[in-house]
């Protein structure tokens, strides 16, 4: 029965109840979409981040990355061949990329520029790090002395697709060793730091000029991140002289900082949004309850207890709450899928140095927390009223006009 009262006391004032679902409706659509820009922010992040640099994350001998060694390649991953292809054997895992990092020198006619270098097996990462956008020449693939640059580091050195490239470092027997290479072609991530020092060049070609049969780790390809836990467990208790590192701890200082930097801007905003719908429900139905004084004093003289007519307005509250914030999600949800379905194009983040397309992304739990916080609103904000007619006394509410 107090259901069906709280469906027919909406319809009694429908200007009112307007404004209320209104109200609701305006800061829900807001906060929705809101949402859906920091969730789309943080996935273009994350798939950068997983397919340019790190994969879904990496594989170092234990304690590797935490130490400073004085000959760091005697503590690369030895014997690699037979750990790559049990680790690609486990569920969940899509590929596996051996790789080697370095310090070199890299001379170009006039110019000696100090980068540092990835040994990769180019053709194994073509696919899986489409982040790595090359806009000159073509990605690096088969060619056993190809070489990319990073967009910075071929400008300090005035070089471009065809042109040769000495690499010079010094190998694990503590000689400078060097070898010839030809640009195939010039790449950018959007980071500017990586973009001005980073090149790469074919694992094998690595490996000579290191003189070493080693790698430094292994960057791992995943169905999914959901499937890191199990995989990392897996290598660690197989192999307990190795780790597992997932990408938001390789790239804690980018990509981990802003997504917390993010996170809490949207927990700010979330709270000015919702205390904007909570005092603007709470002002309407302040305003409607007020009017209702003397059927309140009515309810209460006929013997209604204080619960009882709060649980009254608690569901007029909830119900418009509720239909408010489906009525908000949907229009926002349609006027973005009409108006800005292909994205948003942002412009360049600190440190970046590209353009991002951005687009805008709803989730299930995205979806239900939004209801539950502007529905949770619109029943506090009738609490709260009800609350000040409530607990008058019955004489002083049956006396009202």
């Amino acid at each position: 029965m107090w259901f069906l009262l709280s469906v027919r006391n909406l319809f009694r004032n429908p200007r009112r109840s307007l404004a209320i679902l209104s109200a609701v409706a305006l800061g829900t659509g807001a906060l929705f979409a809101f949402d859906g820009f920091i969730h789309g922010v943080l996935g273009e992040l994350r798939e950068t981040t997983i397919h340019s640099h790190y994969g879904f994350g990496q594989i170092h001998t234990k304690g590797y990355r935490d130490a400073a060694f004085e000959e760091p390649t005697k503590h690369w991953i030895s014997d690699s061949e037979a750990i790559e292809e049990w680790i690609s054997e486990l569920d969940g895992v899509t590929d596996v990329f051996p790789r080697v990092s370095f310090s070199a020198l890299l001379k170009h006619g006039s110019s000696t520029i100090g980068g540092s270098g990835q040994g990769i097996e180019a053709a194994r990462e073509s696919t899986f790090f489409y982040g790595l956008n090359v806009e000159e020449g073509e990605p690096l693939t088969i060619e056993p002395h190809g070489i990319v640059l990073g967009k910075g580091l071929a400008k300090a050195l005035h070089a471009g697709p065809g042109d040769e490239i000495t690499v010079m470092a010094t190998s694990t027997k503590g000689v400078l060793s060097k070898d010839k290479f030809v640009v195939t072609g010039i790449f950018h991530t959007g980071s500017m730091e990586f973009d001005r020092r980073m090149f790469r060049i074919q694992l094998p070609a690595a490996q000579k000029l290191l003189k070493t049969s080693r790698i430094e780790s292994i960057a791992l390809g995943l169905r999914s991140f959901a499937d890191w836990a199990d995989v990392a467990t897996a290598i660690e208790a197989e192999i307990p002289e190795l780790e597992a590192t997932p990408f938001h701890v390789l790239d804690k200082v980018y990509y981990q900082h802003s997504v917390d930097w993010l996170n809490a801007q949207f927990s700010v905003v979330r709270v000015i949004i919702l205390s904007m719908v909570l005092l603007g429900i709470f002002n309407s139905i302040s305003a409607s309850v007020l009017e209702r004084r003397q059927e309140i004093g009515n309810l209460r003289a006929n013997g209604e207890s204080m619960w009882q007519v709060l649980r009254l307005i608690f569901s007029e509250g909830a119900l418009l709450g509720f239909f408010g914030s489906i009525a908000g999600m949907a229009i926002v949800y349609g006027v973005l899928m009409l108006f800005v379905h292909q994205g948003l194009l942002m412009p360049p983040g600190p440190g970046q140095t590209r353009q991002f397309l951005v687009t805008f992304a709803f989730e299930w739990p995205m979806i239900l927390g939004t209801l539950a916080l502007s529905g949770g609103a619109a029943v506090i904000a009738s609490g709260l009223a009800g609350m000040k007619v409530v607990r008058a006394p019955i004489a002083d509410l049956l006396r009202s006009s």
